[in-house]
């Protein structure tokens, strides 16, 4: 990771490695191309928890997974 890179973001290399998966996980969940479980395992989080996160990053999840968190007691 250019040292640059890292000063411009203001993180070290573990934080932005980290970011940088999560945002590959909320854009391929975006695209459709990875399912809400792949796009959780991919940054490192449980299903629950990455579907919780999307708002951050202006995705909403599909209506279809809200209602099985909502069923789930989430």
């Amino acid at each position: 990771m250019p040292e640059s890179v890292l000063i411009a973001e203001k993180t070290d290399a573990k934080s932005f490695a980290r970011e940088i998966k999560m945002l590959a996980a909320v854009k391929l969940y975006e695209l459709g191309r990875l399912s809400s479980g792949s796009a959780a395992e991919l940054a490192g989080l449980s299903r629950t928890e990455f579907l919780l996160a999307l708002g951050r990053y202006k995705v909403f999840p599909f209506e279809s997974e809200l209602r099985e968190l909502e069923s789930e007691g989430a």
